[in-house]
């Protein structure tokens, strides 16, 4: 398998936000975290990538992620994409590519312009000028870059234009037809319905659902306790 996840408990200072998350995702499988603002899923992204701290088992391809840190994660094989994008504004377009190229990588510059023709037209341009559905895709690319076998994925269609949108769950679908696991949040679960992913559902900082996401939009309990507002 290549995420394992027991008992996990995470804390921001004294505020506990995860009270023992379970969680498995096989190689090459893409799992959709769904749940309401405030119900843990980003602090799940965070303590994966170890940005904050926690308790508890946590194993990529049986090496223990707990205690380590965000570099040696990522040197593992495990890409982050936060909501936030976090591309280096007064950096290229190009040069934030460069920046996360990992030598031998199977996700070139030149594929990312591929995929997302618009990063190429805009190869010079500084990422703070761009678009979010711009920097959405440089976030990606850059993240894909560093060639990972698995990667977290924070709201990846939030704000974006259809099109765009399109544009992104196609790059994912291509991530998945070469075997990389995924950890997609989603509010909305657009890209998981393009993707046809497992459902992971949390609430109050542990899951709440798993299943196929057939089983996912037949249960109305569910929904109805753990996602709907009001």
């Amino acid at each position: 398998m290549s995420l394992c996840i027991e008992n996990l408990r995470a804390w921001y200072g004294a505020a506990q936000v995860l009270h023992g998350v379970n969680l498995v995702i096989g190689e090459g499988e893409a799992v959709a975290l769904a749940g309401r603002n405030g119900s843990g899923r980003s602090t799940l992204a965070k303590a994966i990538m170890g940005l904050v701290r926690c308790e508890g088992d946590m194993r990529y391809r049986d090496v223990r992620l707990v205690g380590l840190r965000p570099y040696r994660i990522a040197r593992l094989g495990i890409g982050y994409v936060p909501e936030t994008r976090d591309v280096f504004p007064a950096l290229t377009v190009r040069e934030n590519l460069l920046l996360g190229e990992r030598k031998g990588t199977r996700f070139t510059t030149h594929e990312a312009y591929r995929l997302f023709p618009a990063l190429e037209a805009r190869a010079a341009v500084k990422a703070g000028l761009l678009s979010g559905g711009e920097q959405q895709m440089l976030a990606l690319a850059r993240t894909l870059a560093g060639d990972p076998s698995f990667v977290v994925i924070d709201e990846p269609g939030e704000g974006l234009a259809p099109h765009v949108l399109a544009q992104v769950a196609a790059c994912l679908k291509t991530l998945r037809e070469r075997g990389v696991a995924m950890l997609l949040i989603e509010e909305r679960l657009t890209i998981a319905r393009m993707l046809d992913a497992r459902v992971a559902v949390m609430g109050h900082g542990a899951i709440r659902f798993d299943g196929p996401i057939e089983a996912f939009a037949r249960d109305a309990q569910v929904m109805r306790e753990w996602l709907f507002v009001g």
